[in-house]
């Protein structure tokens, strides 16, 4: 993955407020009790896989407005202050979305099923890249693409069973975030919380959720005004 990729990746990361669930150590167990746990934890893995590729495909098309919150823990060139911002967003399967800041960090995010689109005013310029570069691996991505297929991307848990609150970790050992959750209320996603590999933890949350609208084609393409910068990767 390029290094232009990754940024692209990284923007997307920005949207999406994370948690951190604690980990379970296991000491001084007994070898066929450490056995029946994993098997209980790959059969549970299966069952939040099924169960919340039954909630994604009940979400065909979503509008909402979102506030987002992204902190990070103070490592080389990253700051420990919270950093807010808010906008809108519209996601319609396959692959299409709009994600649109507004205020001072203004960005649009927009996905044709196609074509890939990151607008930053302030820089003058506009990326250009295909969607299937980025299917599976960006969790902007996760709302708009095939629920079926995310169990081939990622491992999935359910920490609470009566809770609709699932955590995604990716397979792949080039993806660029470590967890990824998402919690459901009323068959509505309300919550999108995200670790990324630069130890920064983001949130956003749903507001104003209108599931499976009718959502005009327009919001989901892109021209770049005249005088932007195009990269096309």
């Amino acid at each position: 993955m390029t290094t232009s990729t990754n940024k692209i990746i990284s923007k997307l990361a920005t949207k999406l407020v994370t948690g951190t669930l604690s980990a379970l150590l296991i000491t001084s167990m007994p070898m066929t009790v450490a056995m029946q746990s994993a098997n209980a934890a790959v059969a549970n893995s299966a069952s939040a896989a099924t169960n919340l590729n039954n909630l994604l495909k009940n979400v065909k098309s979503m509008t909402a407005n979102f506030s987002q919150t992204t902190s990070g823990t103070g490592g080389k060139g990253l700051s420990k202050a919270s950093r807010n911002f808010s906008g809108t967003m519209a996601v319609q399967r396959p692959n299409q979305f709009r994600w649109q800041i507004d205020g001072t960090a203004a960005q649009l995010i927009v996905a044709n099923g196609n074509t890939l689109w990151v607008y930053d005013k302030d820089l003058n310029q506009a990326t250009k890249q295909s969607v299937s570069n980025q299917v599976g691996d960006t969790p902007a991505l996760i709302l708009s693409g095939d629920p079926s297929k995310i169990a081939n991307s990622f491992n999935v848990t359910q920490p609470i069973a009566s809770k609709n609150y699932y955590v995604l970790y990716p397979k792949s050992g080039n993806a660029n975030f470590k967890s990824l959750g998402i919690a459901f209320n009323s068959g509505n996603p309300v919550m999108m919380v995200l670790n990324d590999n630069l130890g920064q933890t983001t949130s956003i949350r749903f507001s104003n959720v209108k599931r499976n609208a009718s959502i005009a084609s327009n919001q989901f393409s892109f021209t770049p005004p005249k005088g932007v910068d195009v990269i096309n990767q």
